[in-house]
């Protein structure tokens, strides 16, 4: 019998869950983060690449010389080209200056080919997402590739139903609540049907940016939070995920971000901020016997010159 050689795919998953020290809610109820920069390239998006790619194989929608295409804020791309490297697969990646240097320089450093839609001011809007999904169509047909289409891939939610019960068992089956900022929607729909085939009663919560609340009813808008809030309720959102939504807005997100790196030397994207923030406020009303479970979703290492920048836009006098 042989073996399949081990390769950086086999790497993925099965992450730490760890407690926040001191950035907790006054009544002493328990915040755990899971660790998903621990993954290959730093972000949970891996497990959802591999899963997407590795369902299209089986069933011969990608085919051994095929290629791929996506449209991304960055840290999916970032996984897809890991994902394709690997296998060979070349990619196609629509993206835009709305999002990371670091996220798009990963990318090309992985081999994929970018195609960049400008930004209205660097901005994430309902039009970009919508502009960037066609730009990806139109790729995908005129060069035959398989589309990944994250916004509409049923295959990703697999892999969240595996971190469900990974943190299913890191907690000892002790989970009150969980909340996850709503990008595709896959990562808290796969997670929350998957905590919930062990524990009907956990609490889900979604997070979203304040500036663009969709979800919650609100209008569309323009926000700075990576890897959250297309502008429109995404395909795979429907209203029975989650028990309630909460709104954060991009000055909240960051400011958070900032206080994990300064305070628990856990240095992540704006969208774990906006976790940290959604779980404070669902802990303070499940009072302090209470375990909320959120996602650290990246390593802000593919936030550097972003968060250099308003670093120091913050540090000059008016």
């Amino acid at each position: 019998m042989t073996t399949q050689p081990h390769t950086i795919l086999d790497r993925i998953g099965n992450t730490s869950l760890i407690a926040l020290r001191t950035i907790r809610p006054a009544n002493g109820a328990r915040i755990l983060l899971k660790l998903e920069s621990e993954n290959p390239t730093g972000s949970m998006k891996d497990r959802m690449a591999l899963a997407m790619i590795e369902a299209a194989e089986a069933d011969g929608r990608l085919k051994p010389g095929g290629s791929v295409v996506e449209y991304t804020g960055g840290s999916t791309g970032v996984s897809l080209s890991l994902v394709c490297a690997v296998k060979g697969y070349p990619l196609d990646i629509v993206t835009s200056d709305a999002f990371a240097q670091e996220k798009r320089d990963h990318m090309a450093l992985l081999g994929a080919t970018l195609h960049i839609v400008p930004s209205d001011s660097g901005r994430m809007t309902e039009k970009l997402t919508k502009d960037m999904i066609e730009e990806a169509r139109i790729i995908a047909e005129a060069k035959g590739s398989f589309w990944t289409d994250q916004m509409r891939n049923r295959d990703q939610i697999v892999a969240y139903y595996r971190m469900a019960d990974e943190i299913w068992h890191q907690t000892n089956g002790r989970v009150d609540g969980f909340v996850q900022s709503v990008g595709t929607a896959a990562s808290l729909r796969g997670i929350a049907e998957g905590l919930r085939r062990h524990r009907e009663t956990v609490r889900i919560v979604a997070g979203e940016p304040a500036e663009s609340p969709v979800l919650s009813g609100g209008p569309s808008g323009a926000h700075k939070i990576d890897g959250i809030g297309a502008g429109y309720v995404v395909p795979l959102w429907h209203d029975g995920i989650a028990d309630a939504i909460e709104r954060v807005s991009t000055e909240e997100a960051t400011a958070m971000a900032f206080r994990l790196a300064r305070e628990e030397g856990l240095f992540a994207g704006t969208s774990t901020g906006a976790n940290v923030i959604a779980a404070l406020r669902l802990a303070e009303r499940l009072g302090p016997d209470a375990t909320i479970v959120t996602v650290m979703c990246d390593t802000g290492m593919k936030y550097l010159k972003t968060f250099g920048a308003r670093l120091a836009a913050s540090r000059t006098p008016a």
